[in-house]
């Protein structure tokens, strides 16, 4: 297996390897794991795999769950397909700086995505290492935040387009999640900056180190808020990919965020993602 390093930062191409072996091969499942850990986000090219296949890698990794609104292939539970053509809804929820399902009170540990369609051009993905986002705050920062919690929505993003019994419903369902505004990953140790897209507002900013007067509360922390989810913007903890077909990315969801670029309208992209049950944010 031949290993490219991608960027400074995050991200690596693995070469002379098939998933559906490392789906076999504890050696070689071992191998990809690990790597995993260092680079954050793996890539492969001419992964001609079966969806049987693409499903029994990612469970090497653990259970996989299925998406609240997306819907699942019904022949392979935890296989959500991502299709979108001139047919699909007019939506915004991937082309924004996010953590996969940070809503749910343990997010994913991280995903496997293969492109089974893809553009000519566009519909590129980028991925941020948060844990250089977070190690490059300034120091300050680091220490208002450390003991910050905040509170993470459904209802906010994919509810926000449905009428309201529905949105109502999907709160009802998944009530929104609190998390660590900085949380530590449970396997490397690092601190890893973790709010993003879903992030509505912190639980317990309101206290004497932080509010002199209530503009220093709102929208004081609505700024600090705004600043942190920023960061995944910053080009020097990115890396950027450009799918052909049967090319799979598998991203550590504990420490990264992503972008699918919608720039490919109307051509048509459609992703198949097996999603790993995780842990509860510490």
């Amino acid at each position: 297996m031949k290993v490219s390093p991608l960027t400074c930062t995050i991200g690596a191409e693995l070469e002379h390897v098939s998933l559906a072996d490392a789906a076999r091969d504890d050696g070689l499942f071992t191998e990809i794991r690990t790597l995993l850990l260092k680079h954050r986000v793996l890539f492969l090219r001419d992964q001609d795999i079966t969806r049987a296949d693409h499903v029994a890698f990612a469970r090497r990794f653990g259970a996989l769950e299925d998406h609240p609104v997306a819907t699942s292939d019904p022949d392979h539970p935890g296989l959500v397909r991502i299709y979108k053509d001139l047919n699909s809804p007019p939506e915004h929820y991937e082309n924004a700086y996010h953590c996969d399902t940070t809503f749910r009170e343990a997010p994913p540990m991280g995903c496997v995505l293969r492109c089974v369609e893809t553009p000519a051009v566009g519909g590129d993905t980028i991925w941020v290492n948060m844990v250089e986002a977070y190690r490059r705050l300034p120091e300050p920062i680091q220490r208002q935040i450390a003991n910050l919690r905040a509170r993470h929505s459904i209802e906010a993003t994919f509810g926000a387009a449905m009428p309201m019994e529905k949105r109502q419903a999907l709160a009802a369902r998944y009530p929104d999640a609190e998390h660590p505004v900085v949380r530590t990953h449970p396997e490397t140790g690092e601190k890893v900056l973790f709010v993003n897209a879903f992030t509505t507002h912190f639980v317990n900013f309101h206290t004497p180190d932080n509010v002199r007067f209530g503009q220093d509360f709102a929208p004081g922390a609505s700024h600090l808020l705004s600043y942190l989810i920023s960061q995944a913007q910053i080009p020097e903890y990115q890396v950027r990919f450009r799918w052909k077909k049967n090319s799979v990315a598998i991203w550590d969801n504990r420490c990264t965020q992503h972008y699918a670029v919608q720039d490919y309208w109307p051509a048509v992209r459609r992703m198949e993602r097996a999603t790993i049950v995780g842990d509860r944010p510490r």
